[in-house]
């Protein structure tokens, strides 16, 4: 029996759904029930009727799936498996900056921790952050975190004034405009699209075609028709991307943009987290409350 085979059987016996996010080991992605953003991960966490939830992710977005649903067993398969974005913020650090301006609505990326969000008003990920901003009252206040670049982003295509929090994503963060004034004169016609938590998506605006989610860029993969694009986001995604479209050559903007957390896990480690019930995410009761309001208006958004 193959390990994959092994994985199934086990899934089957333990009525679980394995989740995986887009930036996974290709061999993970292949073998997982459902591939998407932290976005299209959760709705299907909370559409699916298994009792076990195994997320091929990082802590938050496990973290993410137990708030969401309660009374289901939660597996993250690898707890080394953590986010240098979702650490660039506290819960303590947050309730300081909300006294400091009282009344203000806070928008919190889902690129947070349990702690964060239940200080939050409503979460986002990057395919909803404009929509969430836009449904903010225009007399309130805003505070927007973790991300400073996603913020920039939003600020720009909403026109609103918001106040970010000096956060990035290490990974996101490298890939800068020069990277693609390189990568244009390197591959003359070949549209860029990029990702939002990208140094390069809104100080090099005139040099990308598109900013998109990692969602949308799945959904751009499905219907372009360009022989090459080139594309600023962690690598993980270009797995997908291929092969939704063999007719495309998907170029990394950066070969070396790799992310150490969502690359921990392994098919052994998700066939022991299946096979040994580890490891359980759990979180407390008086958080997850106040979470689950933040990330049930995100769902709703």
């Amino acid at each position: 029996m193959t390990l994959a085979d092994e994985i199934l059987r086990l899934k089957e016996e333990r009525n679980a759904v394995l989740l995986a996010h887009n930036y996974q080991r290709p061999e993970v992605q292949d073998i997982a029930d459902f591939v998407g953003d932290s976005l299209y991960l959760s709705r299907k966490a909370m559409e699916s009727d298994r009792s076990v939830i195994v997320f091929a992710g990082v802590r938050f977005m496990a973290e993410t799936a137990k708030i969401l649903n309660p009374t289901r067993t939660v597996l993250l398969p690898d707890l080394k498996a953590g986010c240098g974005l979702a650490d660039s913020i506290t819960a303590e650090q947050l309730r300081d900056w909300k006294k400091a301006h009282p009344g203000a609505v806070v928008v919190a990326y889902i690129n947070t921790s349990a702690d964060v969000k239940a200080e939050a008003d409503i979460c986002c990920t990057s395919s909803n952050a404009v929509k969430v901003v836009q449904q903010v009252p225009p007399d309130r206040e805003i505070l927007f975190l973790p991300d400073m670049f996603l913020g920039d982003f939003v600020r720009r295509r909403t026109g609103r004034a918001m106040h970010l929090w000096v956060g990035d994503c290490p990974v996101h963060a490298k890939l800068r405009p020069e990277d693609i004034v390189r990568a244009r004169a390197e591959h003359p016609g070949a549209p860029v699209i990029a990702h939002p938590e990208c140094g390069c998506a809104t100080q090099a605006m005139e040099h990308v075609d598109r900013v998109l989610s990692t969602d949308g860029m799945v959904r751009y993969a499905e219907e372009t028709r360009a022989p090459e694009v080139l594309v600023a986001t962690e690598v993980g995604i270009l797995h997908r991307m291929s092969r939704l479209n063999r007719s495309t050559a998907f170029t990394p903007l950066d070969a070396d943009a790799i992310c150490p957390y969502m690359k921990e896990i392994s098919l052994e480690d998700v066939r022991d987290s299946l096979a040994l019930d580890q490891y359980r995410i759990e979180v407390p009761s008086d958080v997850a409350s106040k979470a689950r309001v933040a990330l049930e208006r995100m769902v709703a958004a």
